[in-house]
């Protein structure tokens, strides 16, 4: 049972009774799912809401209270309660995270669009900008918005039966399992009513903890992760010296080595006679200026959408020979290999390579 709080008064500490929900004429979706949907933050993670009532499925009956994604891409079934068991929650949020483990990101974009158009009154928004930014996905260097595979469960209640929370516990001590309960105390002060919200499942001194460990778990799984149609979302340092450069997906890392390699005097020449032939373009004059490049490669590709997979934004000039080089964006499963050639081939150059979270 949750402990009372104590008012401080001159002499004394007057408790201040617990009270019950229903006493104060609270329901689960007039009120406490209304607030939770407005504001999450009470459940202590930066969490975006994208659905309420949410029920894609057959059985029109069975709806997800509140449907949320997290910054790692995990879909977050929230289920609440009023009472003070917290009834078959448990179960009811299984099921539901099994139902909603199939979505894809054009799935939840679909989702969140509806959800914005229905609580911001129709007005012109854009849900897949918004999933985009809060995912902090860089779409122009190459980056894929995902939702990861695994969902979390967070339960939310007045108080849990036993049966409940040696449930939860049991459950988490599986891999991939991550399942909150969030208990909620309502209190009276003279007609005022304050909410206590306490994480009683991890306790939030060990959750700190836990979440590292799955974030760093969920990023390397979204990092080696492939898609159904093979694209490869690995990342890699480029290693300079000894010191790693922040993570990168592999288009990146390319010309990333590309421009350590240029930059610590291995000729340019050199480098392209060890690319693959559409790896590294070489154009003739020395061209700063991106239209001037895009100009230059036009002819020598078969389409305009092959001129837009270059980084033509990132020209290396060889002044020497009077040259210009642009690096390709679309690498296959010969990436390791080409960045492996590329260190091996100038060794005093020190820049080398390493899978990120490896």
């Amino acid at each position: 049972m949750p402990l009372p709080l104590y008012e401080v008064g001159d002499d004394r500490l007057a408790q201040v009774a617990v009270e019950r929900f229903a006493a104060l004429s609270m329901y689960e979706r007039e009120d406490l799912q209304r607030l939770l949907r407005n504001d999450i933050t009470p459940l202590g993670e930066d969490l975006l809401v994208i659905a309420e009532e949410f029920g894609q499925w057959e059985d029109a009956r069975r709806r997800v209270d509140l449907l949320a994604l997290d910054t790692a891409g995990r879909l977050v079934v929230i289920e609440l309660k009023r009472t003070e068991t917290g009834g078959h929650m448990d179960l009811q949020a299984i099921r539901y995270a099994a139902m909603v483990s199939t979505m894809s990101f054009d799935d939840v974009v679909a989702t969140y669009q509806a959800f914005l158009v229905k609580h911001h009154h129709g007005e012109d928004v854009n849900a897949r900008a918004r999933l985009v930014a809060f995912l902090g996905v860089d779409e122009d260097a190459g980056e894929e918005p995902t939702v990861a595979n695994q969902v979390r469960i967070v339960l939310v209640s007045a108080d849990f039966g036993r049966e409940i929370t040696s449930t939860v516990l049991w459950l988490n001590s599986f891999e991939q399992m991550d399942i909150r309960c969030f208990r909620l105390i309502p209190y009276d002060f003279d007609g005022r009513v304050v909410l206590d919200v306490q994480q009683i499942i991890p306790l939030r001194e060990a959750a700190d903890y836990q979440v590292k460990v799955r974030r760093k778990e969920a990023e390397r799984e979204r990092a080696r992760s492939r898609a159904a149609d093979g694209r490869d979302f690995t990342k890699y340092h480029i290693v300079v010296n000894g010191d790693d450069l922040p993570a990168t997906f592999k288009r990146q890392a390319i010309r990333i080595m590309v421009e350590q390699l240029a930059a610590r005097g291995v000729p340019l020449r050199e480098i392209h006679a060890r690319m693959p032939e559409r790896g590294m373009r070489r154009l003739p004059g020395q061209l700063s200026d991106e239209q001037a490049v895009i100009e230059a490669l036009t002819p020598l590709v078969a389409s305009e959408s092959e001129v837009r997979r270059h980084f033509t934004d990132r020209p290396l000039v060889d002044q020497a020979n009077d040259e210009t080089y642009v690096v390709y964006k679309m690498w296959g499963t010969n990436t390791e290999q080409v960045l492996t050639e590329l260190a091996e081939a100038f060794p005093d150059a020190g820049v080398t390579f390493r899978p990120a979270d490896a």
